[in-house]
């Protein structure tokens, strides 16, 4: 049973987010560690894994993603909530094993197949890519016995660079993840699931059941064996709701500075799952995510929260704030710019 603590502020919340997802200070750390300590970073744009490590890690340089790719210490694949994520090769399988039976069902569900059809095309489609990783055109090209709505979540493929990286963004090549990554260890549901757990609450907690559930893309109830069978701590919001915690994961006090930083388009810290930590508020969401705009914008943070987007254009970075912005903090969006802007060049 998790241990009984105080109730948290929203403040609170939003400074232990902040805090675990580095945002707070930049760390010198390995690529596989930090993407560890963040719960993987979403992806689908491949430059955001670029942005969304420089404003996290202290010394960041654009090589030392494609290297990681390259060297496989960093893997690139569609996961939680069947979205293109980067993850460290050592948490690639635990989170597959934690969701793959949920993907499969919600395949199920939605793409109007029976398991017989979906296993006889997961059988093809190993056989096409036995041989090495092919390009989705080609795959697409073999038809639907062997490619289908399906086939991805039933077969564990991973992308393969130079595709998916700052060099060439387009992330079209495929392989099996047991050639790439390594075979699949023998490690039961249950166990994989609480990697899952502890991945989400050290990277976004303390959070109630229901967002851990929302961010692996699962149904809540199938993670309560994972959830028993951990340590925890239990905390309270400002609404009586119950957060789960790891222990001594960090909670930095109410009124601990926060830098201004840059994230990147679809930064995981503005997705629903983590509405409790305030860095994204309401009336700017629409703002960011619309239907008009399937890209996303890559918005800039003050004080821990949205404070406006950012767009790089002829060299420089452009700012469009949605608040006011103080002279201070001006001057400390404009340090950082230039920052990213050579970044970017």
């Amino acid at each position: 049973m998790p241990r009984q603590d105080r109730a948290l502020t929203s403040r609170e919340l939003n400074r232990a987010v902040l805090a675990r997802q580095l945002l707070l200070d930049r760390r010198r750390l390995s690529l596989p560690q930090t993407l560890e300590r963040m719960g993987c970073l979403q992806d689908q744009y491949a430059p955001s894994g670029y942005i969304g490590l420089w404003t996290r890690v202290e010394g960041f340089e654009r090589e030392q993603l494609t290297q990681a790719l390259e060297r496989r210490t960093v893997v690139q694949a569609m996961t939680m909530r069947n979205t293109i994520h980067l993850c460290s090769r050592r948490d690639y399988w635990p989170l597959i094993i934690g969701i793959r039976n949920e993907r499969k069902a919600w395949s199920r569900s939605v793409q109007g197949a029976t398991d017989r059809e979906l296993e006889r095309s997961s059988k093809r489609l190993r056989e096409a890519l036995a041989d090495g990783p092919l390009r989705l055109e080609d795959l697409k090209k073999l038809g639907p016995r062997v490619w289908r709505p399906g086939s991805a979540i039933w077969v564990d493929l991973v992308r393969i660079p130079p595709s998916g990286t700052w060099e060439r963004r387009r992330a079209d090549l495929y392989g099996l993840a047991e050639d790439w990554v390594g075979p699949e260890p023998q490690l039961p549901e249950v166990e994989a699931r609480k990697v899952l757990v502890r991945r989400y609450l050290g990277a976004f907690g303390p959070a109630p059941r229901a967002d851990v559930a929302n961010w692996g893309g699962v149904r809540t109830g199938a993670l309560a064996e994972a959830f028993d069978g951990l340590e925890l701590r239990s905390f309270r919001d400002e609404r009586g709701t119950e957060l789960l915690d790891l222990p001594r994961a960090p909670l930095p006090e109410a009124d601990t500075p926060a830098p201004v930083r840059f994230l990147p388009k679809w930064d995981a810290t503005l997705l629903a799952h983590a509405r409790r930590a305030g860095i994204l508020a309401e009336e700017h969401r629409a703002r960011l995510f619309h239907i008009r705009n399937p890209q996303s914008e890559s918005p800039f943070l003050v004080d821990g929260s949205v404070a406006g987007i950012w767009r790089y254009a002829d060299g420089r970075i452009e700012l469009e704030p949605f608040v006011r912005i103080s002279r201070e903090d001006g001057r400390a969006l404009k340090e950082e710019s230039e920052r990213l802007a050579a970044f970017h060049a």
